[in-house]
């Protein structure tokens, strides 16, 4: 192909994708295709001869839409948020032009820079504390990882480096010993998300579940008791995280009192607020984050609910020393002679290798929307929420499980578990909407999250009629 061809093609697909997202909602936001469809719809190998590009639009519609769940149909109301706009969607095309691999400064500086100045404007933003930005006099700075998973095994691996060298200096020659790596002790909330637990498994670590008080709110006395319970069986408690959003249901760890066990402990503190960070970037929500300045590393996801495309998890640690001293690797093939300096090379601050140019994501999107444009959209899906909640309230056969928190609203029919997991079954096969369950404890109940940047009123209305019709058809079979 050449670049005459590439032009047809990348303007064809331009105005496939428009008309797209366009028309997203004529479409059914749940595939209904059956396993192994897609084998069924092409050849069993690959093409001797090249093809013509218009053959490969003209099979978009036939072999990929089907089988595609539409995340940003409005009425797509499971999982979280997936982020998705226009100018990230063309800095994902420059990305992939520039095809650089970002693993050291020296491989594209604008690559490393971009993403240290694009960090320092997001950490500010959501006003983190300045010893977590690079432009600061700490040691601190950002990265983008590939998600939150990453981020917090990074954390934690970072973690557990600090305190092996602490042990090492008190005690040589038994920080290697593998008995002492089997005291290591994590902590997270009994409604931590599942990566948080298997960061623990990943790194070898045991990782502890402390309950949460009846709000879902890990709180500091909690913790603190099972810190000390652990260093009184001769554990090593060195690694803690909270959660800021959780997955179940939106609730927020108590920063403040975990941070303050988390000092009096020397326990790395770690905040998860992959969901919920975007909305920080509004001031009514900082509270929410208060006592993060006791935090040693903090992530939260763009490509969740502030328009940048995935992938895209933005993370920040006050001394990132701890990561990249003990696990960064310097072949003779990646030195370079600007090692050292004010850049760093990214690839020790992460698991992966290389790397791709992300921060022209974020550039793109705070560039076009602004600060400004980024608050009104967060604020348009908390109230979106909001509207959604009040209908559930109005109807006596329904129940929240907890006030709505963000963008998303628990609820479910009162009663048995068994009735709620009826009636997701028939709204989802129904197709109009798509939901997800949840859990806490012995309480089964449903999950209905704003996602898509095309979410109106009239989405919430339609979606809570279906929910209202689907439960009167269930209750009248039961009555």
């Amino acid at each position: 192909m050449d670049s005459s061809e590439f032009k047809e093609f990348s303007k064809s697909m331009a105005d496939f994708i428009a008309n797209y997202l366009d028309n997203i909602r004529q479409r059914h936001v749940l595939s209904t295709v059956e396993p192994g469809y897609i084998r069924n719809l092409l050849p069993v190998a690959a093409p001797e001869e090249g093809e013509k590009w218009q053959a490969v639009m003209d099979d978009l519609e036939k072999v990929i839409m089907p089988g595609v769940t539409h995340w940003h149909h409005p009425q797509f109301h499971a999982y979280f948020p997936t982020a998705n706009s226009y100018p990230a969607i063309v800095a994902d095309m420059l990305s992939g032009a520039i095809a650089c691999l970002g693993f050291s400064w020296i491989t594209s500086p604008a690559c490393t820079e971009l993403e240290m100045v694009m960090l320092d404007w997001l950490g500010k933003m959501i006003d983190l504390p300045a010893d977590f930005l690079s432009g600061s006099n700490g040691n601190g700075g950002g990265v983008i990882q590939g998600t939150a998973s990453e981020a917090t095994l990074v954390a934690l691996l970072g973690a557990k480096a600090k305190v092996l060298k602490k042990i090492d200096e008190l005690t040589p020659n038994t920080s290697n010993d593998e008995g002492v790596a089997a005291k290591l002790v994590a902590y997270c909330s009994e409604h931590a998300h599942s990566s948080v637990e298997r960061a623990g498994l990943l790194s070898g670590v045991i990782m502890r579940a402390v309950p949460a008080e009846d709000d879902y709110r890990l709180r500091g006395d909690a913790l603190r008791a099972f810190i000390r319970e652990d260093k009184q069986a001769g554990l090593i408690p060195f690694f803690a995280v909270a959660t800021l959003g959780t997955t179940n249901c939106c609730a927020f760890d108590d920063l403040d009192e975990i941070g303050t066990v988390c000092r009096d402990e020397d326990v790395w503190l770690h905040v998860d607020a992959a969901y919920a960070g975007s909305a920080f970037i509004c001031p009514e929500f900082r509270p929410l984050m208060k006592g993060v300045e006791k935090a040693d590393s903090f992530n939260f996801n763009p490509h969740k609910w502030m328009l940048v495309n995935f992938d895209c998890a933005a993370m920040w640690l006050k001394e990132p020393s701890y990561v990249v001293k003990p696990y960064g690797v310097d072949a003779a093939y990646l030195k370079h002679n600007h090692q050292g300096t004010i850049v760093p090379d990214f690839r020790n601050w992460q698991i992966p290798f290389g790397r791709r140019f992300r921060s022209l994501k974020l550039w793109f999107v705070l560039r076009i929307y602004g600060v400004k444009g980024l608050q009104a959209y967060i604020r348009k899906q908390v109230a979106l929420a909001k509207q959604f909640e009040g209908l559930v309230l109005q109807d006596s056969r329904f129940e929240l499980v907890c006030p709505a928190s963000m963008g998303l609203v628990c609820f479910g029919l009162k009663g048995r578990n068994e009735l709620n997991e009826i009636l997701l079954k028939k709204i989802n096969s129904h197709g109009r909407i798509y939901m997800v369950p949840s859990q806490i404890r012995d309480k089964y109940f449903l999950r209905m999250a704003v996602c898509s940047r095309f979410c109106q009123p009239a989405d919430m209305e339609l979606a809570f009629h279906e929910v209202a019709l689907l439960a009167t058809e269930l209750l009248n079979i039961l009555s």
